[in-house]
């Protein structure tokens, strides 16, 4: 007798357990609990424990309100013609007020968003061209969430944002694009190398066009400051030494400078050879031509500045 006690008290316990075991759940933060009574739908349950009636009813699924993300890979083409793969990556969640039609409206709610997805992009992507494509992934990703809205709020889904992840082409079409832009800056660079050599030659012409300019002002200073002086020199020679004319100094003068020219040319070791004749007869006759030279220019600038009248009126007319 006391062992069939044991085995009730026993039985009873087991069943009291599955009894509150199967009375009892609990469901987690951000979650809610769908629960039926012999397969129709009697409730919601938040986060937190909960009853239900044993054997009658059931917690046929949970949502998560959670916002999610859904990536989705697609193949197509642009405008002109090339193939890219794309990665758009829907972040959805469901509407707290909506979770009957979240539950009951959709057997699978990412094959739904990834066949709108495919819809959009393919119907928007090939009327844009692969230069574009890059700038434009914003604008394609707002076209997305847009469509997303529309249509997933009726299933109790709400869309938070749609993303452009990635963008990828073919490899021989990266690696064009890669030699188009690596042609353009060298002809970039090609030119601002020009531009830069012009810059130095007009420089360089102009520094050399000032320092000639210089120089030739240096050269006509010189040689006033050489007649200024040899002018002088003749002068005070001829008050020193009575009797002496103008041509015996510039005779001297020329002596002296003709010398002077041996002098540095012996001085210089990068002087090359050269043969003139230093006899003073020949610098005699130098100098004869020097002063006929000069003579005659003289000559010549006297006949210029001379004005020639015109005719009588009588001599003109016979």
């Amino acid at each position: 007798m006391p062992s069939q006690v044991l085995m009730f008290a026993g039985a009873a316990a087991f069943v009291a357990i599955v009894l509150l075991v199967s009375t009892l759940f609990t469901v987690d933060q951000r979650t809610i609990a769908i629960v039926q009574r012999l397969g129709k739908f009697v409730r919601e349950a938040g986060p937190g424990v909960h009853v239900k009636l044993p054997f009658l009813e059931s917690v046929v699924g949970r949502i998560n309100l959670r916002v999610q993300q859904l990536d989705v890979k697609i193949e197509t083409k642009t405008e002109d013609n090339v193939f890219v793969q794309m990665v758009v990556a829907v972040q959805f969640f469901v509407l707290p007020e909506k979770v009957y039609e979240a539950f009951y409206k959709l057997d699978d709610a990412t094959r739904q968003i990834t066949s709108f997805v495919f819809d959009v992009v393919r119907a928007r992507v090939p009327t844009i061209k692969l230069d574009d494509l890059f700038e434009k992934k914003d604008e394609i990703a707002d076209i997305v969430r847009t469509e997303l809205l529309q249509v997933m709020d009726g299933f109790g889904y709400g869309i938070l944002k749609a993303l452009v992840t990635d963008i990828d082409p073919d490899s021989m079409v990266k690696q064009s694009m890669n030699e188009i832009n690596a042609a353009q800056r060298m002809r970039v660079a090609a030119t601002e190398k020009g531009e830069a050599d012009r810059i130095l030659r007009v420089k360089a012409a102009e520094g050399d066009a000032q320092s000639k300019a210089l120089q030739g002002r240096g050269i006509a200073e010189q040689r006033q400051a050489i007649v200024a002086g040899l002018r002088d020199s003749v002068d005070e020679f001829r008050k020193s030494v009575p009797g002496t004319t103008a041509r015996d100094v510039m005779n001297l003068v020329l002596m002296t400078q003709y010398f002077d020219m041996l002098k540095e040319i012996g001085a210089s070791s990068r002087t090359n050879a050269i043969l003139i004749p230093h006899s003073p007869g020949h610098l005699s006759t130098l100098t004869e031509q020097m002063r006929n030279a000069m003579m005659e220019a003289a000559q010549t600038v006297r006949g210029a500045d001379t004005v020639v009248e015109p005719l009588p009126a009588a001599l003109a007319h016979s």
